[in-house]
Protein backbone atom coordinates (compact mmCIF):
# COMPACT_ATOMS: atom_id res chain seq x y z
CA UNK A 1 0.00 0.00 0.00
CA UNK A 2 1.06 3.55 -0.84
CA UNK A 3 -0.17 6.77 0.49
CA UNK A 4 0.32 9.90 -1.53
CA UNK A 5 -0.02 13.49 -0.58
CA UNK A 6 0.83 16.34 -3.22
CA UNK A 7 1.69 19.53 -1.94
CA UNK A 8 3.42 22.94 -3.54
CA UNK A 9 0.21 23.96 -5.76
CA UNK A 10 -1.05 27.57 -5.74
CA UNK A 11 -1.44 31.07 -7.79
CA UNK A 12 1.27 32.04 -10.03
CA UNK A 13 1.35 34.32 -13.28
CA UNK A 14 1.92 33.43 -16.78
CA UNK A 15 5.75 33.04 -17.29
CA UNK A 16 6.10 32.19 -13.88
CA UNK A 17 7.12 28.73 -12.37
CA UNK A 18 6.45 26.16 -9.47
CA UNK A 19 7.28 22.87 -7.74
CA UNK A 20 4.95 20.23 -6.73
CA UNK A 21 6.03 17.95 -4.28
CA UNK A 22 4.41 14.48 -3.60
CA UNK A 23 5.42 12.59 -0.56
CA UNK A 24 4.82 8.78 -0.25
CA UNK A 25 4.15 6.65 2.48
CA UNK A 26 5.08 2.94 2.45
CA UNK A 27 8.07 0.61 2.01
CA UNK A 28 7.61 0.08 -1.91
CA UNK A 29 8.31 3.68 -2.92
CA UNK A 30 11.73 3.21 -5.21
CA UNK A 31 10.16 0.13 -6.75
CA UNK A 32 7.14 2.32 -8.38
CA UNK A 33 6.29 4.06 -11.26
CA UNK A 34 5.61 7.42 -10.25
CA UNK A 35 3.86 9.92 -12.52
CA UNK A 36 1.66 13.39 -12.50
CA UNK A 37 -1.64 13.75 -14.11
CA UNK A 38 -3.58 16.89 -13.86
CA UNK A 39 -7.52 18.11 -14.49
CA UNK A 40 -8.63 21.29 -15.36
CA UNK A 41 -12.41 22.38 -15.32
CA UNK A 42 -14.69 20.58 -17.21
CA UNK A 43 -12.35 18.00 -19.09
CA UNK A 44 -11.12 14.52 -18.40
CA UNK A 45 -7.69 13.84 -16.29
CA UNK A 46 -4.78 13.78 -18.72
CA UNK A 47 -1.17 12.62 -18.17
CA UNK A 48 1.83 14.72 -17.54
CA UNK A 49 4.84 12.88 -16.89
CA UNK A 50 6.44 9.90 -15.41
CA UNK A 51 9.27 8.52 -13.93
CA UNK A 52 10.86 5.02 -13.62
CA UNK A 53 12.27 3.36 -10.80
CA UNK A 54 15.48 4.91 -10.47
CA UNK A 55 14.76 8.33 -12.04
CA UNK A 56 16.82 7.19 -15.52
CA UNK A 57 14.18 7.19 -17.55
CA UNK A 58 11.04 10.34 -17.61
CA UNK A 59 8.60 10.32 -20.25
CA UNK A 60 6.29 13.50 -21.04
CA UNK A 61 3.41 14.64 -22.36
CA UNK A 62 3.94 16.99 -25.87
CA UNK A 63 2.12 19.60 -24.08
CA UNK A 64 4.52 19.96 -21.35
CA UNK A 65 7.55 18.68 -22.55
CA UNK A 66 10.85 21.39 -22.54
CA UNK A 67 8.89 23.00 -19.27
CA UNK A 68 7.74 20.38 -17.07
CA UNK A 69 10.52 18.38 -15.33
CA UNK A 70 9.76 15.67 -13.19
CA UNK A 71 12.54 13.99 -10.61
CA UNK A 72 12.49 11.76 -7.78
CA UNK A 73 14.23 11.44 -4.34
CA UNK A 74 14.02 7.85 -3.26
CA UNK A 75 15.73 8.47 0.27
CA UNK A 76 13.18 11.19 1.01
CA UNK A 77 10.47 9.10 -0.68
CA UNK A 78 9.37 12.01 -2.92
CA UNK A 79 8.61 12.68 -6.24
CA UNK A 80 8.87 16.23 -7.65
CA UNK A 81 7.56 17.83 -11.14
CA UNK A 82 9.21 21.46 -11.76
CA UNK A 83 7.26 23.61 -14.06
CA UNK A 84 8.64 26.81 -15.23
CA UNK A 85 7.17 29.29 -18.19
CA UNK A 86 3.87 28.21 -16.86
CA UNK A 87 0.22 29.30 -19.31
CA UNK A 88 -3.20 29.34 -18.41
CA UNK A 89 -3.93 26.49 -20.00
CA UNK A 90 -1.40 24.67 -17.85
CA UNK A 91 -4.30 25.46 -14.78
CA UNK A 92 -5.88 22.05 -13.33
CA UNK A 93 -5.87 19.72 -9.96
CA UNK A 94 -2.54 18.12 -10.65
CA UNK A 95 -2.22 14.35 -8.85
CA UNK A 96 0.66 12.29 -8.09
CA UNK A 97 0.00 8.68 -8.55
CA UNK A 98 1.84 5.26 -8.48
CA UNK A 99 2.13 2.33 -10.51
CA UNK A 100 3.24 -1.07 -9.75
CA UNK A 101 5.27 -1.98 -12.77
CA UNK A 102 8.71 -1.50 -14.46
CA UNK A 103 7.58 0.26 -17.26
CA UNK A 104 7.02 3.71 -17.29
CA UNK A 105 3.11 4.40 -18.56
CA UNK A 106 0.83 7.22 -19.57
CA UNK A 107 -2.38 5.06 -19.21
CA UNK A 108 -4.05 6.60 -15.87
CA UNK A 109 -5.62 2.98 -15.74
CA UNK A 110 -2.74 1.12 -15.18
CA UNK A 111 -1.73 3.37 -11.48
CA UNK A 112 -2.91 1.76 -8.35
CA UNK A 113 -2.68 4.66 -5.99
CA UNK A 114 -3.60 8.06 -6.09
CA UNK A 115 -2.85 11.48 -4.54
CA UNK A 116 -5.65 13.77 -3.39
CA UNK A 117 -4.81 16.61 -5.75
CA UNK A 118 -3.40 19.82 -5.71
CA UNK A 119 -4.80 23.08 -7.59
CA UNK A 120 -2.65 25.20 -10.37
CA UNK A 121 -3.68 28.14 -11.26
CA UNK A 122 -1.79 30.14 -13.42
CA UNK A 123 -3.12 34.09 -14.53
CA UNK A 124 -2.38 35.43 -17.88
Amino acid sequence: QVHLVESGGGLVQAGGSLRLSCAASGRAFSTHIMGWFRQAPGKEREFVAAISWTGGRTYYADSVKGRFTISRDNAKNTVYLQMNSLKPEDTAVYYCAAHRGIATTSREDEYDYWGQGTQVTVSS
